[in-house]
C-alpha cells in the first residue's frame, strides 16, 4: 500500500506532491463504508490503497500545521502518512463515524511524535502537562502577539501558566528552550556573505550508524503498533486519548463518555500503558518480538 503512493522527496518536490493528491476523488460516505467492509472482511488491499490516497489531502493540510517547528514538510508529510495508514488498519466501519475523524487523531499522533523526537537532543518530557506546553505555547504567543518577543514579561508567562494549567517556570523554560530552537543558521557572520551554518563542522552521523538508527526507530514503532493492537478496544481509545493527544481529556470526560467511573478510567489507563510499555520493551528482544 506505501509503495504505490506518491512521494515526496524534499521541498522542492512539495508543488508536484499536492498536485498530485488532488488528483484523488473524496469519497461519498457509503463508498468509504464499503470500501472499509471490504478491507476488514477480506483484507482488499486495493480498498485500503483508495482509503489511503482519498485522505491524503487531509494529513498534508494537518502537516502544515506543524510546519513552525522547523522540520521539513516532506518528513511531516511522510509521518503523517504513516499515521493515516495505521488509522486506516484499525478502522471499524460499523462505528458510525467517518474515517476523517477517526484518522486525525493516529495523524496527529504520529505527528506529535516525530516532532518530540526530532526537536532537540534534550529531551522535551514525557508528561502531558509538558506535551500540553510544547505544542500550546506557540499558538498562544502567537495570540498574544509574542512571538518574536524573546522572553516575557511575568504577566504574560502568569497568564499563560493559567490557561495550560502548567508551573511559570516551566513556561519560561520552554520558551527559551523554544526559542534556541528558532534561532536562523542563515545569519551572515559580521559583514561578512558567510552564513552561520557554513562555520559548522560536520558532525552527522556515517551511512552504517544512520541506517542503523533508522532500523532502530522503525523497529520500536512497529513495536508499539503490534502492542496497541494486543489491547481490548476500550483499552486502545483510552490509551490513544490520555497518552497520544496533545491536549488530553480529563478522566471525569471520559468516564461520562463511557458511562464509568473516572478511577475506573485511570485503571484502564494505565492497565493499557503497562501493557504497551511490556510488549515494547520485551519486544526489542528477538525471541519476545516473535512472539507479540
Amino acid at each position: 500500500m506505501r509503495g504505490s503512493l506518491p512521494m515526496v522527496a524534499d521541498d522542492g518536490g512539495l508543488t508536484k506532491y499536492f498536485r498530485d493528491i488532488r488528483a484523488f476523488p473524496v469519497l461519498e460516505a457509503e463508498e468509504e463504508y464499503m470500501l472499509a467492509k471490504r478491507l476488514v472482511e477480506h483484507g482488499d488491499t486495493a480498498a485500503a490503497h483508495q482509503l489511503v490516497t482519498s485522505h491524503l489531502r487531509l494529513v498534508a493540510k494537518i502537516a502544515m500545521g506543524y510546519r513552525h517547528y522547523g522540520l521539513p514538510i516532506a518528513d511531516l508529510i511522510s509521518e503523517g502518512n504513516l499515521g493515516l495508514m495505521r488509522a486506516v488498519k484499525k478502522f471499524d466501519p460499523e462505528r458510525g463515524f467517518r474515517l476523517a475523524t477517526y484518522a486525525m487523531w493516529w495523524i496527529k499522533a504520529s505527528l506529535n511524535e516525530f516532532v518530540l523526537n526530532s526537536w532537540s537532543l534534550v529531551k522535551i518530557g514525557t508528561l502531558a502537562a509538558q506535551k500540553k506546553l510544547f505544542f500550546n505555547l506557540r499558538r498562544i504567543k502567537a495570540r498574544l502577539r509574542l512571538l518574536e518577543s524573546g522572553d516575557m514579561a511575568p504577566e504574560h508567562v502568569a497568564a499563560i501558566a493559567t490557561e495550560l494549567k502548567v508551573d511559570e517556570a516551566d513556561v519560561v523554560s520552554m520558551n527559551r528552550r523554544m526559542a534556541g530552537r528558532d534561532s536562523s543558521l542563515n545569519i551572515p557572520v559580521g559583514e561578512s556573505a558567510t552564513e552561520i551554518v557554513e562555520l559548522l563542522p560536520d558532525e552527522s552521523d556515517n551511512q552504517e550508524t544512520a541506517l542503523a538508527k533508522r532500523e532502530e526507530l522503525g523497529q520500536g514503532r512497529a513495536l508499539i503498533a503490534r502492542a496497541l493492537a494486543t489491547l481490548t478496544e476500550r483499552e486502545r481509545e483510552i490509551f490513544v486519548e490520555r497518552r497520544l493527544r496533545d491536549q488530553p481529556p480529563t478522566l471525569e470526560e471520559l468516564g461520562e463518555r463511557y458511562g464509568v467511573s473516572r478511577e475506573r478510567i485511570r485503571q484502564i489507563e494505565v492497565k493499557a500503558f503497562d501493557k504497551v510499555r511490556a510488549l515494547v520493551t520485551a519486544g526489542f528482544a528477538p525471541k519476545a518480538l516473535a512472539a507479540v
